[in-house]
């Protein structure tokens, strides 16, 4: 009798009791990120108030860059060249390449509405080279939760797409950042680097710490004004949206794949549109509450279709 006691309690601990803290662990790490990631959106708007989004990008970057590299010092953290290469071209996708895309569009007049919804078609590329590229096939519980998420966030930022002032090039920027982003987080899944996230957003926050200094810097547009509310807004983004939103990112995509981390993504414009009524008091739109409905309905079935990592299970069908 006290030998089956022990044999069960072994047993709660391993497979209940662990399995229990994992899914906490994934449920805080998720819940982070969609609330970092958002940020970013609230710290470009606070930020482009006082100068342009290239400034503004360059300042994020040289901070967080010297925030990082100092910790790296301290720490003697010390990389070989290929981890520099390989998070030299992760940061060049999903840094430089995503955010200035992004950033660089909504600057020319894409509205920012438009500019969520060609953002959201990265779940949908990333499960489409899921098959070829990660050796993952893909349920239709799990397209079915893909489509109904995009839907929802249609309808969440149905009020702001548009052409608007944009002229039609600027619009392959954003599709430009959101395929780079679909590129890197595919290769760092398919590469499982050995890089802790830590020295990953180090080497990645200098190499786009470098890009967008000389980007402003060609422009005219680096020297950073006086004013307090500038400041303000580099200490969001670096804080936020840099080690908060990119931090998460990085967790949630290596503890639990590429298919979790870009569906969650679909959970940013509803989050984002919350921070735009708490910080600016910006009204939703009609369509904006049925939408987050939508949406929170698309990722959950979409998540439940594969609520475990596949690093722990045995299979490849996501369902």
């Amino acid at each position: 009798m006290e030998k089956s006691v022990l044999i069960h309690c072994e047993y709660t601990h391993r497979y209940g009791y662990v399995a229990a803290m994992d899914r906490r662990a994934d449920a805080a790490a998720g819940t982070a990120l969609v609330v970092m990631w958002s940020s970013g959106f609230v710290g470009a708007e606070l930020g482009t108030r006082y100068v342009p989004a290239d400034t503004l990008l360059a300042w994020r970057y040289i901070v967080a860059a010297a925030l990082l590299g100092g910790l790296a010092l301290a720490l003697g953290t010390r990389l070989r060249a290929r981890a520099l290469l390989r998070q030299g071209t992760l940061g060049l996708l999903c840094q430089c390449l995503y955010l200035g895309g992004v950033v660089t569009g909504v600057g020319m007049g894409v509205p920012a509405g438009t500019t969520a919804l060609i953002a959201s078609v990265q779940p949908l590329l990333v499960a489409a080279a899921a098959g070829p590229v990660l050796g993952e096939r893909i349920g239709p519980r799990r397209r079915a939760g893909l489509a109904l998420g995009l839907l929802g966030v249609g309808l969440v930022v149905a009020g702001d797409v548009g052409p608007g002032s944009a002229p039609w090039w600027a619009f392959l920027l954003p599709i430009g950042g959101m395929a780079a982003l679909t590129a890197g987080t595919l290769l760092e899944r398919r590469w499982r680097p050995a890089e802790s996230p830590l020295e990953a957003l180090t080497v990645q926050s200098v190499l786009a710490a470098g890009a967008f200094v000389a980007v402003a810097g060609a422009a005219g547009h680096l020297r950073p004004p006086a004013d307090p509310g500038f400041w303000w807004a580099v200490a969001w983004v670096v804080v936020l949206s840099s080690f908060g939103g990119y931090g998460a990112y990085l967790l949630v995509l290596r503890r639990s794949g590429a298919l979790r981390v870009s569906t969650l993504l679909y959970l940013t414009p509803p989050t984002t549109m919350l921070w735009a009524f708490l910080m600016f008091g910006e009204t939703p739109g009609s369509l904006a509450l049925p939408g987050v409905a939508v949406c929170a309905a698309g990722v959950a079935l979409a998540l439940r279709a594969n609520p475990a990592s596949p690093d722990r299970t045995n299979g490849t069908l996501v369902q």
